[in-house]
């Protein structure tokens, strides 16, 4: 009876070993994939210099910036507001208060062009988790930025609204107290028809180096083992969507892109402002360096301009960009 017992344990051991060390190799990619050469037109280099400027301008001139920053996240809004109408959008602030405060999602659109009243909105949250926060989320912000310079006067069948989000980072993370979550409300309140919410979540850290990208257990098996893609990471309700931007993107760029679509309550899949759309319906999807599985930066006080790769992060922004115009005159 005792050595039964004993034998038991001993099998029991046995499994939760092999099945960690099933978890742990799978949380590195296996896929087979070649060093990306990037090369850059001489468009491609000004939205390189663009790009760097903002992040330089927004994580190194303003720093970490939020509720507790509260003037440095002010400083980061009017600079945002200021971009857009630099650049002859219409800016509106959508404001709302919280603790005494006022805080400010900035959404700008071009002249009206649209056939349709179909929206796409390319969003970005601009504050920080109580760092520089230059890839979280700073590339980011400037990703809508320049993609609204490229865009500008594209005549395209479905409106394209540009919103920078407030307050996506802790305490108000997954909260109904973050920026987007107060746009998503209204947005379906009002009946606001929002074809897809495309959100820029961390755009610019990359690496050639061999295994240097993590996944969530499992998937490592299915993707490339270098962090030098860019991903699309969307829900079942949003496969659709997920599909049509990433066929529109390999047609016009060879930069390396991936794509997931996964049950939304995986940790992970959900985090970022797209969450906020997912809860009122709207398809809505992530377009992310994967942030935590590959950024050894993620959230700490080295999340500094200097660490991010500005040319990558332009490649990836013309393919995205087709990508949209695409998308956008389906």
């Amino acid at each position: 009876m005792v050595k039964d017992i004993k034998m038991a344990q001993w099998q029991f051991i046995f499994k939760l070993i092999l099945i960690f060390s099933i978890m742990g190799l799978t949380m590195r990619g296996w896929r087979p994939s070649k060093p990306y050469t990037v090369t850059l037109s001489q468009e491609e280099k000004i939205t390189a210099k663009n790009i760097e400027a903002i992040v330089t301008h927004i994580a190194g001139s303003f720093g970490a910036r939020n509720y507790v920053y509260y003037e440095q996240l002010n400083k980061t809004a009017d600079f945002i507001i200021q971009t857009f109408q630099d650049l002859g959008y219409t800016v509106k602030v959508m404001p709302y208060e919280m603790e005494g405060r006022r805080f400010r999602n900035i959404i700008a659109e071009d002249s009206p062009r649209a056939f349709s009243e179909e929206v796409v909105i390319i969003g970005a949250h601009y504050d920080s988790c109580f760092n520089p926060g230059a890839d979280d989320n700073a590339s980011g912000v400037a990703g809508i930025l320049e993609l609204a310079r490229l865009l500008k006067g594209e005549r395209l069948t479905s409106k394209v609204k540009f919103i920078a989000f407030v307050n996506e980072e802790p305490p108000f993370f997954m909260t109904e107290r973050m920026g987007s979550r107060v746009y998503a409300r209204q947005a379906r309140t009002k009946g606001e028809k929002i074809r897809a919410a495309i959100i820029l979540e961390m755009l610019g850290f990359y690496s050639d180096k061999p295994f240097s990208q993590r996944y969530l257990p499992l998937l490592g098996l299915f993707y490339p083992h270098r962090a030098d893609f860019i991903a699309l990471v969307g829900n079942f309700r949003t496969h659709a969507a997920v599909k049509a931007v990433h066929r529109y993107f390999k047609q016009h760029s060879d930069f390396p892109v991936e794509k997931i679509t996964a049950p939304d309550f995986i940790p992970g899949i959900n985090f970022s402002d797209h969450w906020s759309f997912w809860k009122e319906g709207y398809p809505a999807m992530m377009v992310t360096d994967t942030a935590f599985l590959r950024s050894p930066h993620y959230h700490r006080e080295t999340d500094l301009p200097g660490t991010l790769d500005y040319s990558r992060m332009a490649k990836m922004l013309y393919g995205l960009k087709q990508s949209i115009v695409e998308y956008a005159n389906e």
